[in-house]
């Protein structure tokens, strides 16, 4: 079966919705990042805790290790609730649809 010439519109075509979408997305980036700062709190307070002043390269990396993880996991999350929230997931050509394989 050939491709349609013309996709579907994806519904983040509108500017109205798209400015809402991402509103939600920098919210969630700004939420996750409230929680990688707590979390990242929490570890320097059980590290110090146990081993007191160690090295700073030990409190550097552990703040450049859970941060840039957690966001990172925040910000590909966020884009998937994004992209399937909108509708945007729906609007694309599946070349599988047919159910002939």
């Amino acid at each position: 079966m050939p491709r349609s010439p013309n996709p579907k519109a994806s519904p983040l075509d509108d500017p109205h919705k798209a400015a809402h979408a991402w509103a939600r997305f920098r919210a969630l980036m700004w939420g996750m990042g409230v929680v990688t700062l707590v979390t990242i709190l929490g570890v320097w307070g059980y590290l110090w805790s146990q081993f007191g002043l160690v090295s700073i390269h030990l409190y550097i990396a552990t703040f450049l290790g859970i941060g840039l993880t957690m966001m990172l996991m925040g910000a590909l999350m966020g884009l998937v609730f994004l992209s399937s929230g909108t509708g945007h997931d729906e609007s694309i050509d599946d070349p599988l649809d047919d159910k002939t394989w």
